[in-house]
């Protein structure tokens, strides 16, 4: 498992430097590429049994949204990506493609758009960036970094931003100057939020830490989109 390695802007010294365990708990990172996304290894009988699950009356305590509980009212608001050449979905009329975030540690990516259709693959890293492509009633047709996917629950996603580091020792800056002093060096991998973006760079937070990265080393933000 890797993580974060942080590297701080201190004059007249060398930078320290954490890594390890202690940021490792804060932010894990998948040991190999595709982690994220796992094919279905659970038997058939016991996801006949979530799908024929009555509703549950209340969303779980612990903030999770489990397939017994897709309903409408579960559903957090999606929200409008800026890419200038988006189109408008015809259920929501927010631009595709546009991203999104997912919002639970454990969502069924299907094959189509109902409960009907094969569990494909199963995502497994809570706020990951997703690219919505397609919608369908409550459901939507998403892909990660790596172009796989398939359909979700609505209610699975947030409208919440948040970036892939794509590119690895990505520098984060105080400010959006490649002149400006290094905040923190992030490996590939690392998923940061979004805060605001300009032409060329994206001020992100991370693990306690704000600053500003190029915008050609993320996933998660149109190469035109600017954020106030």
């Amino acid at each position: 498992m890797r993580a974060v390695s942080r590297r701080m802007s201190w004059p007249g010294a060398m930078a320290p430097r954490l890594s390890g365990l202690v940021a490792a708990a804060i932010i894990a990172l998948p040991g190999a590429a595709g982690a994220e996304l796992r094919p279905l290894a659970r038997p058939e009988s016991i996801v006949a049994a979530i799908e024929n699950a009555t509703p549950a009356a209340a969303p779980d305590p612990a903030g999770e949204v489990t397939e017994d509980q897709l309903t409408e009212a579960a559903a957090p608001p999606e929200l409008a990506s800026a890419d200038p050449g988006a189109q408008l979905g015809p259920v929501t009329h927010l631009p595709l493609p546009r991203f999104v975030t997912l919002k639970t540690s454990e969502g069924n990516v299907r094959r189509g758009p109902s409960l009907s259709h094969r569990i494909d693959w199963v995502f497994v890293r809570r706020g990951m960036p997703l690219m919505v492509t397609a919608e369908f009633g409550h459901w939507r047709r998403v892909e990660d970094a790596e172009g796989l996917g398939g359909w979700v629950h609505y209610a699975l996603i947030s409208g919440t931003r948040n970036v892939l580091v794509a590119q690895d020792r990505t520098i984060l800056r105080r400010r959006g100057d490649e002149g400006a002093p290094v905040v923190a060096e992030l490996e590939q991998g690392v998923v940061a939020r979004l805060n605001e973006c300009s032409r060329d760079w994206c001020q992100l937070s991370v693990s306690g830490y704000r600053g500003w990265a190029e915008k050609t080393a993320l996933w998660g933000v149109f190469p035109d989109e600017v954020l106030d």
